[in-house]
């Protein structure tokens, strides 16, 4: 299996990690309510509420960087470009999660156009619809 496909498997973990963020230790509303997991989130505030906006942003994104380093796979793309986009692509979500849990709004939306920007790179180095 070549890296950017475990990458894509990295990708769909990530944002299962955000979540246990959120979920851990908060003793102002209780301990988690897995009957309730959503009213339960709803009620968080601050970081932890911020870490379950960062689960729902890598729950978002996930399926398009899954596309495009499937079609760069299969497309054409040199092995080496489509692996290391695809570990650039980890680290920046790796720092957009950082960025959202410190609450530095104006730099995640700066690291989250960097995300996009990876994914547009994944599919413009692809042979088979590059235009």
């Amino acid at each position: 299996m070549s890296i950017a496909f475990w990458c894509v498997f990295v990708a769909g973990l990530m944002p299962g990690f955000t979540a246990l963020i959120a979920k851990l230790g908060n003793p102002e509303i209780g301990r988690f309510d897995n009957n309730h997991p959503r009213e339960w989130m709803a009620r968080l505030d601050g970081r932890r509420a911020r870490a379950v906006a960062a689960m729902q942003n890598g729950f978002e994104g996930f399926p398009l960087f899954a596309a495009a380093v499937i079609i760069a796979q299969f497309g054409g793309a040199e092995q080496a470009c489509v692996n290391l986009l695809a570990m650039s692509y980890i680290g920046v979500r790796v720092l957009f999660t950082v960025c959202y849990l410190q609450n530095w709004a104006t730099l995640r939306s700066l690291v989250w156009f960097a995300g996009v920007g990876v994914i547009l790179t994944l599919l413009c180095i692809t042979p088979a619809i590059a235009v």
